[in-house]
């Protein structure tokens, strides 16, 4: 009678496992067999996924040997950008940027070894990935998978036209047609996703896998957002010696504003007086005309720095003689080198007596790459009808450039301009003078402490000041704005006042546009 048959000496283990540091070695020398000619992971990299999500690392062992592994990390996909690349995603291939909160599950690699393939190892890996976003109901996985023989076709179909070839099953592809056989659906294709995968021309298939157990189970939810960021100067005033002088310290704050991504540059209401500090003036009238000859040169030095630095700049405001009068301006120079004004309503009695400053007639909302915005000039920013008109026309900043000398002038600008932030639910940013010129009539002394506010409810900065200076002090604020919030709460904030106003009892009519 024969022995009973071992079977155990016929037996060859596949083990899907997580991937321990005793692994890494191994699974170095396995990438440069799998993608030869694309750099390959770092031992730190490794290292790093195991540190920050050791769970999410897989790798396929068949007779003690390791054949595939896949890398992946949890992300809130929500927060990213549609175009992101590999790097975006990764964090460079660290994955230090692994949410344990995240809902999404996001594959970064799959690699299995060329002698093993046909082997089902990649479908394994695939799996194990599911069944982790199903035990921790995760919405979905997410890759952004290659195109490797993309290359072959590239003279004759567009990256789009290749992928519903292979979508067809007209092409094969090793990659995206074995994604769809995973039950993975296309969702867009990214350019310039992985900067050495020359055979896919760099570009990327997004694709997801949904897990159709999935309950959300907590109050989490997430919303675009549309920043805007400010750069509020608080400028100082002080004897200078020439327009030269006056040019290098505007350009100075320009480059501030732009070295922090600042959407905006803000400076303050007839800042351009400062030049007077030379001019051996005495008479205010006969100095604030001799001002206005600068008025080509401020135009030009603005509308430069405005598309050298890629920002927006609101001027302050200068005195400008248009047909005999003299008004007060405030500009716009957008970066993309396009010029707006804004000319002052309301004068002050200051104004009227020392400068004889005329009054403008129109209330303008500008158009920019941040949305509508309005620029209303110290005294205007006192009369709420202007600001709501603004806001009628769209306006959602509103930018006060403003001059004062004293801490009661400076709280008018400041309280009406927190007032008219809550009352019209918009964004407004005031930006001052500080310093004195004590040869120069009428602009002796001032006062400011600039700021940036916001309406007043839960999404917005307490006590609604995204950010403010210290009093009489030259410095800049930046600060971050988002207009999505501001549409969001517009329509179900705590308190609607644009919805809620009584247009049935009460009205205001711009007669401009009568």
């Amino acid at each position: 009678m024969s022995e009973k048959l071992d079977l155990s000496k016929f037996e060859k283990k596949m083990i899907i496992r997580n991937i321990q540091e005793s692994d890494i070695d191994e699974i170095l020398k396995l990438q440069l067999k799998c993608f030869p000619g694309m750099t390959p992971w770092k031992r730190e990299h490794l290292e790093s996924h195991l540190e920050h999500f050791p769970e999410g690392q897989f790798c396929a062992e068949f007779e003690g040997k390791i054949i595939g592994s896949c890398s992946s990390l949890l992300v809130n996909f929500d927060e990213y950008d549609d175009r992101h690349t590999w790097d975006d995603i990764t964090d460079n291939g660290y994955i230090t940027n692994h949410d344990p909160e995240g809902y999404n599950m996001y594959g970064i690699e799959v690699m299995v070894h060329p002698n093993y393939r046909r082997m089902k190892i990649g479908h394994r890996l695939y799996e194990a990935r599911k069944d982790f976003a199903r035990r921790m109901n995760l919405k979905s996985i997410i890759i952004g998978g290659r195109i490797p023989n993309y290359y072959k076709y590239a003279d004759e179909l567009s990256p789009r036209e290749y992928v519903q070839q292979v979508s067809l099953h007209k092409v094969y592809d090793p990659v995206l047609s074995f994604q769809l056989l995973n039950e993975f659906t296309l969702m867009r294709i990214n350019p310039n996703y992985l900067a050495d995968d020359m055979a896919s021309y760099q570009y990327a298939t997004l694709m997801e896998w949904n897990n159709v157990d999935y309950q959300p189970n907590t109050k989490r939810f997430y919303k675009t957002s549309y920043p805007v960021r400010i750069c509020v100067v608080q400028y100082m005033m002080k004897q200078i010696s020439s327009f030269e002088e006056f040019a290098k310290q505007v350009e100075y704050y320009t480059d501030v504003a732009s070295d922090a991504g600042s959407d905006f540059a803000v400076f303050p209401e007839i800042f351009t007086t400062q030049l007077m500090s030379f001019l051996d003036e005495k008479v205010p009238s006969k100095a604030i005309q001799r001002l206005t000859e600068f008025t080509e040169d401020y135009i030009e030095l603005f509308t430069e720095l405005a598309v050298r630095y890629n920002v927006n700049i609101i001027g302050g405001s200068h005195v400008v003689e248009e047909e005999g009068q003299i008004y007060n301006i405030a500009y716009l120079f957008r970066r993309d080198g396009t010029i707006e004004k804004q000319y002052k309503l309301h004068i002050t009695p200051n104004e009227r007596k020392w400068w004889g400053i005329s009054r403008g007639d129109q209330v303008k909302v500008f158009n920019t790459d941040c949305g509508k915005i309005a620029i209303q000039i110290c005294y205007d920013i006192e009369f709420p009808e202007l600001a709501r008109i603004a806001t009628d026309k769209g306006a959602k900043i509103i930018f006060t450039p403003f001059c004062t000398e004293d801490r009661q002038g400076y709280l008018r600008v400041r309280y009406c301009a927190q007032a008219r932030a809550v009352e019209n639910q918009i964004y407004t940013v005031i930006a001052g003078t500080v310093g004195n010129l004590p040869q120069t009539e009428n602009m002796d002394i001032q006062y400011a402490q600039s700021a940036i506010f916001a309406p007043s409810d839960f999404e917005f900065a307490r006590d609604g000041i995204v950010g403010e200076c210290n009093p009489n002090i030259e410095m800049v604020i930046i600060g971050d704005v988002d207009l999505e919030i501001l549409r969001r709460q517009r329509q179900s904030g705590t308190v609607n006042q644009l919805k809620d106003r009584r247009r049935d009892i009460y009205s205001i009519r711009y007669k401009k546009e009568q």
